[in-house]
């Protein structure tokens, strides 16, 4: 059926239909590659698939064979130069929270890195204050902090929270497989009930978890107890295999 007609083009539901999703895909796909050196290369791109069309709107044989041979080795050329971000652009969608939710193994890397951190930073009294992400944002605290945007791994947690290091007395934040900061400052909790029984970094794991749905995992450096944040309450001096647990259901559980 045809909605509407311009020129000798006409227009039917389909069509407007098609044109939104390849608009959506093109504008997906600028947005991913925003602020990369490929921004530039796609203008370039898209200017000889403008003039390809123009070619073949206007019937320009010459402009058509030109576009169409220049296409073919800027698309390789971008392929080949720009791999690293096209690879980087895939990840970050493939990160996104649609896809996330399709995906059942989703969190059991990040859960597996967590609990073999806390279990050697247990095991050498070694304090730590980490939080992890779930549906609400943490980009306030984030902003306390330092940046990191680095992938999350036993080795760089460790380091982070290593004594006398510039970043080991604030938290570290993470969404999804990314430590987004460290070093970050949390809102202490005013609950009177943990307000006199628990030091700085215990309250400042409950605040959190006051404020947002994250997940809080503290490691006392006097004891090496491990404790979790979770909804207000706090879950002191569990084992590792039950924080295991309680990660599993907290962060898989909530479709992360």
């Amino acid at each position: 059926m045809t909605l509407f007609k311009i020129f000798f083009i006409e227009f039917g539901l389909l069509d407007i239909i098609d044109i939104l999703v390849v608009a959506f895909i093109f504008y997906q796909f600028i947005m991913l590659m925003k602020g990369t050196r490929a921004i530039t290369m796609i203008v370039g791109l898209a200017t000889i698939l403008f003039l390809a069309f123009l070619s073949t709107w206007l019937n320009l044989n010459s402009l058509k064979w030109f576009s169409e041979r220049l296409g073919t080795i800027w698309i390789i050329a971008f392929l080949i130069v720009f791999q690293p971000e096209l690879r980087n652009a895939l990840t970050r969608l493939g990160n996104a929270p649609f896809f996330r939710r399709l995906v059942s193994s989703e969190g059991e890397k990040t859960i597996a890195v967590i609990v073999n951190s806390v279990e050697l930073l247990s095991a050498s009294k070694t304090g730590a204050l980490i939080a992890i992400k779930r549906d609400v944002g943490l980009k306030g605290y984030e902003e306390t902090g330092k940046r990191i945007g680095a992938e999350v791994t036993p080795d760089l947690l460790i380091t982070i929270f290593t004594p006398r290091t510039p970043l080991h007395d604030g938290a570290v934040i993470i969404d999804g497989e990314t430590i987004t900061a460290a070093g970050c400052e949390l809102p202490l909790t005013t609950n009177p009930r943990y307000q006199r029984t628990l030091g700085m970094r215990h309250r400042a794991g409950v605040g959190l978890s006051e404020e947002t749905d994250a997940v809080v995992v503290i490691v006392s450096e006097e004891t090496g107890g491990i404790s979790l944040a979770i909804r207000g309450h706090l879950r002191k001096n569990i084992t590792i295999d039950n924080m295991r647990k309680l990660l599993e259901i907290s962060i898989k559980g909530s479709g992360k």
